[in-house]
């Protein structure tokens, strides 16, 4: 089981402020050393999701850059502990290097927006969340059909970074995920955002069908594995691994459709 690295450090706010935000080399080297195994982590969960060609060595060496990012440019004053901030900086730079590798072809782009615009037009015309055989049939397909688009789609399974920054400016930042969740309401227009987005957020989770809220909730919010979860629920991993495509799909239409109008 890949659970996640417990700090045996102590946080290191208090270190820079009676440094004034700076840390000498051997401190900076115990944070990396120290912070590798959650480098790790974040990697092989991530590639957990990815097809076999993006390499984990990749996707480590590029958390390693983000977490020599976030103790260089790390601030207390915003009340957020350094262990917080690093994780975001690490999946951040990860991200980053998968798309500028544009690693998805474009053929699975167009299957996953229409996923996307299905999802949403059905939702609006029954006032609930679609079922599979209603997917499925506006999609002109049988329901393996719709399981097999489902399981060919299922790495396009991230939340829209780039929709989000841009939609949340940070003063003297280039709008990081990382920085706008950070936000510690000293800007009132950037503390607004980022609590309409957690909102819409919220309640797009609480629309799911069940067993979708579910999969989420124990794989975002309690970081099972979908094996693990399979276990929980008495389903297969390749169901499991269904059920979070499907929900991506309806939270990411969800979330375009509130952020974008």
């Amino acid at each position: 089981m890949n659970k996640k690295p417990t700090s045996k450090f102590k946080d290191y706010t208090q270190a820079y402020f009676s440094q004034g935000g700076q840390l000498d080399q051997a401190t900076r080297s115990d944070l990396i050393l120290n912070y590798t195994p959650l480098i790790k982590y974040i990697a092989i969960r991530l590639s957990s999701r990815l097809p076999a060609q993006v390499a984990l060595d990749d996707l480590i060496s590029c958390g390693t850059i983000g977490l020599i990012d976030a103790i260089e440019k790390f601030n207390p004053a915003k009340k957020v502990q350094f262990k917080t901030y690093a994780e975001f900086r690490i999946k951040g730079a990860m991200l980053d290097e998968l798309r500028s590798l544009d690693w998805v072809p474009r053929s699975v782009r167009r299957k996953v927006t229409d996923l996307e615009k299905v999802y949403s037009e059905l939702e609006k015309k029954l006032g609930r969340p679609a079922t599979d055989e209603e997917t499925a049939a506006a999609l002109n397909l049988d329901l393996n059909g719709f399981h097999k688009l489902l399981d060919e789609t299922k790495t396009v399974s991230f939340m829209d970074i780039d929709m989000m920054r841009n939609k949340n400016p940070i003063p003297d930042d280039r709008g990081s995920l990382a920085e706008t969740f950070a936000a510690d309401g000293t800007d009132p227009f950037a503390a607004l955002n980022v609590a309409e987005i957690r909102n819409v957020i919220a309640k797009a989770i609480t629309s799911l069908p069940e067993k979708e809220k579910l999969t989420v909730s124990l794989y975002y919010f309690e970081e099972l594995t979908m094996k693990e979860i399979g276990e929980v629920l008495g389903y297969t991993e390749s169901r499991i691994s269904q059920m979070h495509s499907k929900a991506m799909l309806r939270l990411r239409s969800k979330l375009k459709n509130k952020l974008t109008s």
